[in-house]
């Protein structure tokens, strides 16, 4: 199959992804039912919830609001409920007053959810959200119906989110949803209280603290570095096969770079992806200290941000490099760049895509289908991984 014809199926195809099921367009109708009864409104207060489901790359993409939101308005006191996977993110996040965790449903990456669950759910959790007390909701998550509706069940008085259509029924306060990138889309819906924002002047910021400096220190002591030894981290791992590159190139980027930074390479993952990493390594002529499993958020923050570089596919580690303004190379496929691609100058921070016109499908599991019809990834080249290395650490080739 010839590229044009390929994109052309695989465009196809994601349309009739993104076309609801009938189940859908059902929930859709009886959540417009729900959406039209009245529930008893909480009592005023000046308690801002803001609700966000997501995984560690989208809640990092919602730090600029939340400072935007407190700098703005000090005397807000601004809750944040978020699902467990996401809360380390929020740990160090001084303009927040409180973090309530979540296991949100859909999101949990489980297969044990019950069809009632999450409606079940959603009613217990609006009772507590009542005894605390809420005056506003701020759904982050632009498709986040289940979010607004947990909102509009327990009474909060100000609903803003994005007009979209299972998620505006629930809302008071509907901003209209544009293709801008995640972090002005978090401005916006914040902008009733802190009013137009320059997003370009902000950076995502994250903070680590003194221990985990010290556990990054201790990792890269047990293996034989000093604290400032010079390294270059990869994260080979997504959350999806359609965003990965192969371990193959990924182990001779590492040596070439390894050779042309006069640097360690350190590669870094979540337990489950130790086998990658050990795997890169093995194929890498220079020897790589493997770290997959082996940090916290705070501790990969910290050891990131020693690094020369850090380069991997979209994932939340890429964009946690650039929260503690690292230079970056991220190597994107199917996730929409202008939407979710790395944040911050272009000069320390390469955005890597293929040039095939199904590029940001916006599907991120393709299911059973054959990896090579979705090449967006596996079309980047070694070469340019290294140039862009290369000129986000402002080193010139040999």
């Amino acid at each position: 199959m010839d590229r044009e014809t390929l994109a052309a199926r695989n465009i196809a195809l994601s349309e009739a992804f993104r076309k609801p099921p009938l189940k859908h367009l059902v929930r859709r109708r009886l959540l417009s039912v729900v959406a039209r009864i009245r529930f008893m409104p909480m009592r005023q207060s000046r308690r801002v919830l803001l609700i966000r489901p997501d995984h560690v790359g989208d809640m990092l993409l919602t730090l600029p609001a939340i400072r935007a939101l407190k700098a703005a308005r000090p005397d807000l006191e601004l809750h944040a409920l978020v699902g467990p996977w996401a809360a380390p993110v929020l740990e160090n996040v001084k303009e927040l007053n409180r973090v309530l965790t979540l296991p949100f449903p859909g999101f949990g990456r489980s297969e044990e959810e019950h069809t009632h669950s999450p409606y079940v759910q959603a009613i217990r959790t609006s009772r507590m959200l009542r005894k605390i007390g809420y005056d506003s909701a701020v759904i982050l998550r632009p498709d986040h119906w289940w979010g607004a509706m947990l909102a509009h069940l327990a009474g909060i008085r100000r609903r803003i989110g994005f007009d979209l259509p299972d998620v505006a029924p629930f809302l008071n306060e509907r901003i209209p949803f544009q293709n801008a990138h995640a972090v002005v889309n978090g401005l916006q819906l914040v902008e009733s209280w802190t009013g137009p924002v320059r997003a370009e002047t902000l950076g995502l910021n994250f903070s680590f603290s003194r221990l985990d400096d010290d556990d990054a220190s201790e990792l890269l002591h047990r293996h034989g570095l000093p604290p400032d030894a010079r390294i270059v981290c990869i994260h080979p791992g997504s959350g999806t096969w359609t965003k990965q590159w192969t371990d193959e190139r990924w182990a001779r980027v590492g040596d070439l770079l390894c050779e042309q930074l006069d640097a360690t390479i350190v590669l870094t993952g979540r337990e489950h992806e130790l086998t990658m990493t050990r795997h890169i390594a093995e194929l890498m002529t220079a020897h790589a200290v493997v770290a997959a499993g082996d940090t916290s958020l705070g501790a990969l923050a910290a050891l990131f941000a020693r690094a020369l570089v850090v380069l991997g596919p979209d994932s939340g580690p890429i964009h946690l490099a650039s929260a503690v303004n690292t230079p970056t190379v991220a190597l994107f496929g199917p996730a929409r760049v202008y939407e979710f691609g790395t944040w911050g100058p272009p000069d320390r921070h390469a955005i890597l895509t293929s040039d095939i016109a199904c590029l940001g499908c916006g599907v991120l599991d393709w299911g059973s289908d054959l990896p090579e019809y979705h090449p967006c990834v596996t079309d980047i080249t070694v070469g340019s991984v290294l140039e862009a290395a290369r000129r986000v650490t402002a080193i010139s080739p040999e």
